[in-house]
């Protein structure tokens, strides 16, 4: 039976996974301190004055949680600090130490190669194109009705 032919969110997900894999392997393979996926996330949703757990969450769409452990790995290995919120005394925001910035801009640099390198194998224009699409305005998502299916 042939395979039915993926989803574009089942593809787009593939494609970030290959980012994600390319981009961890690499930096652990030059001497950074291996991270998981989600501590990877923390990086990419962090404000540059801090952010709390919950922003953070909110924004990388996981628990609370999940966003806990993963900030709190983070600090244990140096690379994020808490800081009292000038603006509440109750918020606590997690911000970059030097070291994390320091790794921060170094998995930038990383990514930028990564995506040269994708040009080199799907062509520049595809990859202009993805990013042109990517970036372009899509709306509120839509409430759609389902069309109806045969039972199997």
């Amino acid at each position: 039976m042939a395979q039915p032919a993926q989803n574009l969110p089942q593809l787009l997900h593939e494609a970030r996974r290959w980012f994600d894999d390319a981009l961890l392997a690499s930096m652990t393979a030059a001497g950074e301190q291996p991270v998981t996926v989600t501590q990877a996330a923390v990086f990419a949703a962090l404000d540059d004055d801090g952010t709390t757990v919950s922003d953070l969450a909110r924004r990388m769409g996981v628990t609370r949680q999940t966003t806990h452990q993963a900030v709190h790995g983070l600090i244990g290995m140096g690379l994020l600090r808490q800081a009292p919120d000038p603006a509440s005394a109750r918020r606590r925001l997690i911000r970059l130490t030097a070291e994390g910035a320091r790794v921060h801009r170094r998995a930038q640099a990383a990514l930028a190669v990564l995506e040269a390198r994708l040009a080199e194998r799907i062509g520049a224009g595809r990859v202009a194109a993805l990013r042109e699409a990517l970036t372009a305005s899509w709306g509120e998502p839509p409430l759609v009705e389902p069309p109806p299916v045969e039972a199997s």
